[in-house]
């Protein structure tokens, strides 16, 4: 599985990015998805995830109610809509798939894509 994640950029503090991630590859669909992030400095950290059939969705505390995390299987990527950006989101965002037992855990997933870089000015 190769995993491709656009739609990064700068954005003043409140507003909204959407996150893709295009996977390639088979069995997609019998993955679970995660978006992590890590910002300068830092070690990366757990922002959403959902699982293979989209039925259950996970976020961290500092993003609920402000990220979603959604799929669509059939085009084979997973989406991060974030809203109510604020400059602590400031991270590269990177998303990864895999059958993970615990589902924040970073090395619980086996493929990860590039990153793609998320800038929030105050």
């Amino acid at each position: 599985v190769q995993l491709q994640a656009s739609g990064g950029g700068l954005v003043q503090a409140g507003g909204s990015l959407r996150l893709p991630c295009a996977a390639s590859g088979t069995f997609f669909s019998s993955y679970a998805m995660g978006w992590f992030r890590q910002a300068p400095g830092k070690e990366r950290e757990f922002v959403a995830a959902i699982n293979w059939s989209a039925g259950s969705t996970y976020y961290a505390d500092s993003v609920t109610g402000r990220f979603t995390i959604s799929r669509d299987n059939a085009k084979n990527t997973v989406y991060l809509q974030m809203n109510g950006l604020k400059p602590e989101d400031t991270a590269v965002y990177y998303c990864a798939a895999g059958w993970p037992h615990t589902i924040e855990m970073v090395r619980d997933y086996r493929y990860w894509g590039q990153g793609t870089q998320v800038t929030v000015s105050s």
